[in-house]
């Protein structure tokens, strides 16, 4: 059995003093270092259990906001190839204007090719506005989930603008006999095509709209669940560099009162010598 040193009164009690404010050297070094007073279950049950609910909804939201840019970006795109539509529109209409101007059946026919050009150029403008796969212009969708169980979502709906006859435009255009009527019935068209796309335009600008709106009340929502967090377990840096330099100047008193405390020990030593 092994033989138990005695230790005085005095001793004995600076030991314990000398433990405890290593502990709490090492407690303090722990939230200095890492900013938190508040690093483990043991530490506070309640406000770290609670910290964790909110550090975790914060990073389901923040996912769920990195899918609102993605169609935020699907939505821009779309809008985008109806602004360059727009723009091949008064383009046509421009061509259609020209060629009623003349009565020269050559000419006719050049601008009914040149206009033809344009109305191609359309499909192929609303072929190319598609991100990521999704194209709002070629009957594509989108669902855009705004909270952690997808239970609040919106979904944005495309049209086919890669189908001439569904935007209220024929193809191709014959110009030569009986001009005048069909370049006619061509602006005609043309009124008609951009009053649908300005329609579509305004719906997408709406969609585009809830989902910024929902984005930005994301971000402030995920800053207020992290400040939630922090206030739970944050450290009072202030406070814990006071604290540490009051616990080195007692660490270094409880070892000056034990080196006292243990004096007596060594009178009783001399003795034997």
């Amino acid at each position: 059995m092994a033989n138990e040193i005695s230790l005085t009164s005095g001793m004995r009690s600076n030991l314990i003093s000398l433990q405890l404010t290593t502990k709490l050297l090492s407690e303090t070094q722990t939230r200095l270092s890492t900013g938190k007073r508040v690093n483990t279950v043991l530490d506070d049950p309640v406000n770290y259990f609670a910290a964790q609910s909110h550090t975790t909804r914060a990073a389901d939201l923040a996912s769920r906001k990195d899918g609102m840019g993605e169609a935020i970006n699907i939505v821009a795109s779309a809008d985008k190839g109806l602004t360059a539509i727009t723009n091949l529109y008064e383009q046509a209409k421009g061509i259609a204007t020209s060629a009623l101007a003349t009565t020269d059946t050559a000419s006719r026919i050049s601008y009914q090719n040149q206009y033809n050009i344009v109305m191609s150029q359309i499909v192929t403008m609303a072929k190319d506005s598609g991100y990521k796969g999704t194209n709002l212009l070629d009957n594509g969708s989108v669902d855009v989930k705004f909270n952690e169980d997808g239970s609040s979502k919106l979904t944005v709906n495309g049209f086919n603008a890669t189908n001439l006859p569904e935007i209220g435009l024929g193809f191709p255009y014959f110009w030569g006999i009986n001009g005048d009527t069909f370049i006619n019935e061509s602006l005609s068209e043309i009124n008609t095509a951009c009053e649908i796309i300005r329609t579509k335009a305004k719906t997408l600008a709406a969609n585009m709209n809830v989902i910024t709106t929902r984005q930005d009340f994301t971000t402030n929502m995920i800053n207020t669940l992290k400040s939630g967090a922090d206030n739970l377990t944050l450290a009072d840096m202030n406070e814990e560099s006071a604290n540490m330099l009051m616990l080195q100047t007692r660490q270094s008193l409880g070892t000056t009162s034990l080196s006292i405390a243990s004096q007596a020990a060594q009178a009783v030593l001399k003795l034997f010598g």
